[in-house]
């Protein structure tokens, strides 16, 4: 008795723990608003925070999704998208506006489950409220040897239609092996 039947309870268990994290991940932001004298400082707690989820992350995301290294900075980017978002907040946005080189992309999210119920106050204007989205895709890059920059470039929170993170490929950062191990 009690107990929800078919496959349909993993998914309401899914979507409960969603609202659960984003109410909590609100919360969070509200307590770092109060902490900081300014939007700057509480984007790069943000970024700090996220970078931080991002080098333990990767971990488990190798572990559960069973995927190897990546052979460019587009399939990278795939990756990301088809498998890490929608791992981790069910939601898969797409890859675009790639630059010329191929070294730069975009995450277009039509819906960031982050800012569900979530609205602004005036005085908030240059908060990057997801903002440990971008430090949890660098820290997690990081530990696969590639530097990037990450950010927001559009944000629904601010009237825009998508949310958009840009991403460039920086360098691919050498393994130190110790002397005598490679």
């Amino acid at each position: 008795w009690g107990r929800e039947q078919g496959r349909g309870s993993q998914g309401r268990q899914m979507e409960r723990n969603s609202e659960l994290f984003t109410l909590t991940y609100g919360a969070l932001v509200t307590q770092l608003c109060k902490d900081y004298e300014n939007d700057e400082e509480v984007n790069k707690q943000l970024d700090k925070m996220g970078y931080n989820i991002g080098v333990r992350l990767i971990e488990d995301f190798l572990a559960r999704s069973s995927i190897g290294r990546c052979q460019d900075f587009r399939e990278t980017a795939d990756v990301i998208a088809k498998v890490a978002f929608k791992m981790y907040l069910g939601v898969t946005p797409s890859v675009t506006n790639w630059s010329p080189a191929g070294d730069e992309f975009s995450l277009i999210l039509e819906n960031n489950p982050l800012v569900d119920f979530v609205e602004l106050p005036d005085n908030h204007n240059t908060l990057v409220y997801s903002n440990l989205l971008c430090g949890v895709l660098r820290g997690a890059l990081e530990m696969v040897q590639m530097a990037v920059d990450v950010k927001f470039v559009q944000d629904t929170l601010r009237g825009d239609n998508v949310t958009e993170i840009r991403m460039k490929f920086i360098k691919r950062i050498e393994e130190n092996l110790p002397a005598g191990d490679e």
